[in-house]
């Protein structure tokens, strides 16, 4: 193989490398980081630089056994509502300010807005934080659904629309639907089952 083409390998598995230490969430730096080192190990097979090759190979073997342990093990979610005017919640939503308008931009805590507020405990730990309101009687509009950069996986979603939809269905609702300043979480509401609607916005009937 050309020394070109060789060298272009190993720039590549170094920058995807480099990208998966700046991952936040861990499975998509595992995810990541074992393409980077897959790209490594095939770099020193070729170069016949063994070292490199085994090493790397380890380091598969790791992130493998990681992502297995990531996607087998049961997790335990609740819920725990909260009151509007929880000191915890305000600090919740101003320390994680920054990460919130990038994927709801405008957004700004409405104490008197939510008839709907809960953080989504995992094993235990705040993972993420919901807060909706009812419109129309049936219809439950969701003004925020922010998951920490760490558990971002799409588990947090399919627990509050999927595991909760009776929860909601009790509640009289027959409709989620994303607050237009949602709509940047395109990606996120599509791969759990919402619809866009006539306006645009994501619905999801229950």
């Amino acid at each position: 193989m050309a020394l070109g083409l060789l060298q272009y390998i190993g720039y590549a598995a170094s920058i995807i490398i480099l990208v998966s230490m700046t991952m936040s969430s861990i499975v998509k730096f595992r995810w990541i980081n074992l393409i980077g080192a897959a790209s490594f190990s095939t770099y020193g097979f070729l170069i016949h630089a063994f070292p490199v090759c085994i090493l790397n190979g380890m380091i598969i073997m790791v992130d493998i056994y990681y992502l297995f342990n990531i996607y087998s093990k049961e997790e335990v979610f609740e819920i725990l509502e909260i009151k509007a005017g929880s000191e915890y919640l305000l600090r919740f939503v101003e320390f994680h300010n920054d990460e919130i308008q990038k994927i709801c931009p405008g957004f700004s805590y409405n104490p008197d807005m939510n008839s709907v507020s809960f953080f989504i405990l995992r094993n235990m730990s705040v993972a993420g934080l919901f807060l909706a309101h009812r419109e129309a009687d049936n219809v439950l509009i969701v003004g925020l659904d922010y998951v920490i950069p760490e558990y971002r996986d799409f588990k947090n979603g399919r627990y509050v629309y999927y595991r909760l939809r009776n929860n909601f269905i009790a509640a009289g609702f027959n409709t989620v639907r994303a607050d237009r300043n949602n709509l940047r979480n395109d990606k996120y509401f599509k791969k759990l089952g919402f619809k866009k609607d006539e306006n645009g916005r994501y619905t999801m009937h229950l």
